[in-house]
């Protein structure tokens, strides 16, 4: 199994020692060739447990007081943090909701995409190679050209395929996809969407995080429901799931998802 998630636990510790629960019990798997969808409303925990998946989420104030996180068979919250910088980018890629906070206002395209390659031991000249063949790859037009520029002239869209890049360009095992589409209109969401489908190695695993069952249903090839940090219901057929969701809250989500399509 390429992902387990085992029982786990997400917690914050405000600096008065007041302490929040974001997640509990979640129990997930994810293997090489899935795509496993988590949706749920804004504070189901779906997003808490998706950063924790690579430690992104900063400690303090995140605790994990119980569970275990099996990326490969090895605990990704018991990894000491120089273990876990190797683990982001070669093992590990992540797409973030908001490009334009992910990308580095300052420093050109190229040179961001570049120094991923460098962090890992690609040599400057490979690292800048790459980058420029990444950019071709996720759709970018004239990338000798758009490496040079900064991401404030790049509309949202266009960021977003930076990242995907940035994400998939080390070849990772598994890439965890947060939201990755909120910030777009319909036709550029599609877009996006299927090129992290078509440019994902066939024998690497998707995390999708979000609360579009839409975006599920077209992309997902297991899902898990989440609200107030539990997982409410898990389907290895998702078919059958938006036929006949089985937990009242999962019900409630197709419903309001289908009259959101009737209205449009």
């Amino acid at each position: 199994m390429l992902l387990e998630v085992d029982n786990l636990d997400v917690s914050f510790r405000s600096d008065g020692g007041e302490v929040t629960r974001a997640a509990a019990d979640v129990s997930l798997s994810l293997d090489r060739g899935e795509v496993l969808g988590i949706v749920g409303e804004s504070g189901s925990g779906k997003s808490s447990v998706a950063m924790s998946v690579a430690r992104l989420l900063p400690s303090p104030p995140a605790f994990w007081p119980k569970g275990r996180i099996l990326l490969d068979g090895a605990d990704t919250l018991a990894m000491p943090t120089r273990e876990l910088r190797r683990l982001r980018g070669s093992k590990v890629g992540v797409v973030f909701q908001d490009p334009m906070g992910s990308l580095s206002p300052l420093h050109r395209i190229g040179d961001q995409l570049a120094e991923t390659a460098m962090i890992h031991g690609v040599s400057r000249a490979a690292a800048r190679a790459m980058a420029l063949e990444w950019l071709e790859k996720v759709g970018i037009p004239d990338p000798v050209s758009k490496a040079r520029a900064f991401p404030h002239e790049f509309s949202g869209g266009m960021q977003q395929r930076v990242m995907i890049a940035m994400a998939l360009m080390l070849g990772p095992d598994l890439l965890v996809a947060d939201e990755p589409t909120t910030a777009l209109d319909v036709t550029v969401q599609a877009q996006v969407l299927g090129l992290m489908k078509s440019l994902l190695a066939a024998n690497s695993g998707l995390l999708l995080i979000t609360h579009d069952l839409g975006v599920v249903a077209n992309m997902a090839t297991k899902l898990a429901v989440m609200k107030d940090g539990r997982v409410v219901e898990t389907s290895s057929e998702p078919a059958e799931f938006f036929r006949v969701p089985k937990h009242p809250y999962s019900r409630a989500l197709v419903r309001e998802a289908r009259r959101m399509e009737l209205a449009a």
